[in-house]
């Protein structure tokens, strides 16, 4: 299970890919779940109980900056097979964005121009934050065992193990 990402992190640009995923997404939620402030001053502030969330993003961006380069190292290297490309791109890409589903104050804009309805989701990404993490995990979980799968069955790494 640990060969391929070895395979696939061994070359450079994957592996510069994977860190500008992480800290890209990492800086972007931090902002966006108010965990960073830009003005005065950048200030990083984790207020008491809402540390299980912090580990959470972490997490969620870590997990991201592992599948999203395997996917595509996937794409790049089956272009010209006439096999299906899967979910796995789709797994990752509907893991990312249920991990940012509670936008903070951005979320509160955005959703509000849609009077009730906006303000029925807000209160639904409030109070499910967490849950909707945790979810976001379980699907880039499940992307990476698919990926890892597949590039082992298309690619003949598993002849490597």
């Amino acid at each position: 299970m640990l060969q391929t990402p070895r395979l696939v992190f061994s070359n450079t640009k994957y592996l510069l890919l994977g860190f500008t995923i992480f800290f890209g997404m990492l800086f972007a939620l931090l902002l966006v779940s108010e965990y960073i402030f830009l003005a005065p001053y950048v200030v990083g502030h984790v207020p008491m109980g809402t540390e299980f969330g912090l580990l959470l993003i972490v997490v969620l961006c870590g997990l991201s900056s592992l599948v999203i380069p395997m996917n595509v190292f996937r794409i790049i290297t089956l272009r010209g097979s006439k096999r299906k490309m899967g979910g796995g791109v789709f797994g990752s890409a509907v893991g990312a964005i249920a991990g940012a589903c509670s936008c903070g104050p951005l979320g509160f804009a955005i959703i509000s121009t849609f009077g009730s309805i906006g303000a029925t989701a807000s209160t639904f990404l409030t109070n499910y934050e967490i849950p909707i993490r945790i979810a976001a995990i379980v699907i880039l979980l499940f992307a990476y065992y698919a990926t890892v799968r597949t590039l082992k069955i298309e690619c003949n790494i598993g002849k490597l193990d």
